[in-house]
């Protein structure tokens, strides 16, 4: 196994010695200087090299072209792995973004392509079953019953939190929905969400949640004044509307989370906007819904993301399990030894 750069202590060492921007262009960061303004997104590629500046505190501007090796790249990763606990997610992210220089800089200077190539070799981490945290319908009752309905921002909350459900949307989508993505009039009501790459697709509404929307939009953007172009969730601030930020709702969830666990002990620790996506996703699954049909519906470019959903819900491939042993006449004295193992469990439902 490669040494570590966790490990090298001389290597990490002499990176703290500096954080002026070197001008060598035997550096990272005098090789991406060079390149001026025509280059700006690959300062973040190439910090992304180790991630200097972010995860240990560092300046790359004493990092050369010779530092990036196999080793000292594995090594990193592992360093990220061991000493972060970062998963493998982040750390293949980390990946990309060496090997996205890599191949800028060979581009720029064919001598480099040398650099491209070998961390070409350098594999990814496996993701091994991703842990999807979603909440019970008890849980979810909890938390939509701790905004104070009553009070204009208190009913913005809810409503938000009961559409984000609802349709399974990202945050992001929801915060940039405008009154005119809502089709709230029609016997089918239905929203307009623009995802990942500007791709949109259009999603029923419950008759419930709908009815909810309407009494939102007459208390929160009158007639009188409203506006298709409008943003349907917003914030005050010295008197004027602004759209509703990812921190602001990420706020009022967390504090919801903590207010609702007193009612209901299944509401997570922490609570935060993704899981109420994740959690209508999972229901829909368990209710039976396809995964490319589900794929669709939450927006996924690629039914393989979704998968996720299957690998976590292993509960329902138990019972299936189960049912399936059920029927059979002759194993009745015979111990199931998949039932409280999750490995085999996956391996027999084929999703190992």
């Amino acid at each position: 196994m490669t040494q570590g750069l966790c490990q090298n202590a001389d290597f990490w060492q002499s990176l703290c010695t500096s954080d002026a921007v070197a001008d060598s262009p035997g550096t990272v960061a005098g090789f991406v200087r060079q390149g001026g303004r025509k280059i700006p997104c690959r300062w973040q590629d190439a910090n992304g090299i180790c991630n200097f500046k972010e995860e240990l505190g560092l300046g790359y501007a004493r990092i050369g072209f010779d530092d990036l090796t196999y080793t000292n790249v594995c090594g990193f990763l592992d360093w990220l792995t061991v000493s972060r606990g970062c998963s493998p997610q982040t750390v293949n992210l980390r990946l990309m973004a060496i090997r996205s220089f890599a191949k800028y800089s060979s581009i720029v200077d064919p001598a480099k392509v040398y650099f491209q190539v070998e961390l070409a070799n350098v594999p990814v981490k496996k993701a091994h079953g991703k842990v999807v945290e979603f909440m019970s319908l008890p849980a979810l009752e909890a938390l939509f019953l701790q905004p104070n309905t009553k009070k204009t921002t208190g009913f913005r909350d809810f409503c938000f939190m009961i559409l984000m459900y609802d349709v399974a949307a990202r945050c992001q989508e929801l915060l940039d929905l405008r009154i005119g993505d809502l089709e709230l009039q029609q016997n089918t009501p239905s929203v307009y969400l623009t995802g990942k790459g500007a791709k949109m697709r259009k999603l029923p509404i419950s008759s419930k949640v709908a009815g909810h929307l309407k009494n939102y939009l007459n208390t929160a953007h009158p007639a009188i004044s409203r506006k298709d172009e409008d943003f349907l969730f917003y914030t005050i601030s010295h008197g004027h509307r602004n759209k509703m930020s990812s921190d602001a709702v990420s706020l009022f969830m967390r504090k919801y989370g903590e207010t609702g666990k007193k009612m209901c002990s299944e509401i997570p620790d922490r609570v935060h906007p993704h899981q109420l996506r994740h959690s209508r996703a999972m229901h829909l699954y368990r209710g039976g819904m396809p995964l490319v049909l589900l794929s669709e519906f939450l927006g996924h470019a690629d039914v393989n993301t979704t998968r996720i959903y299957a690998w976590a819900d292993t509960e329902m491939k138990r019972q299936a399990i189960q049912k399936i042993t059920d029927k059979c006449e002759a194993n009745a004295t015979i111990e199931p030894i998949w039932e409280n193992d999750e490995q085999m469990i996956k391996h027999l439902y084929g999703l190992a």
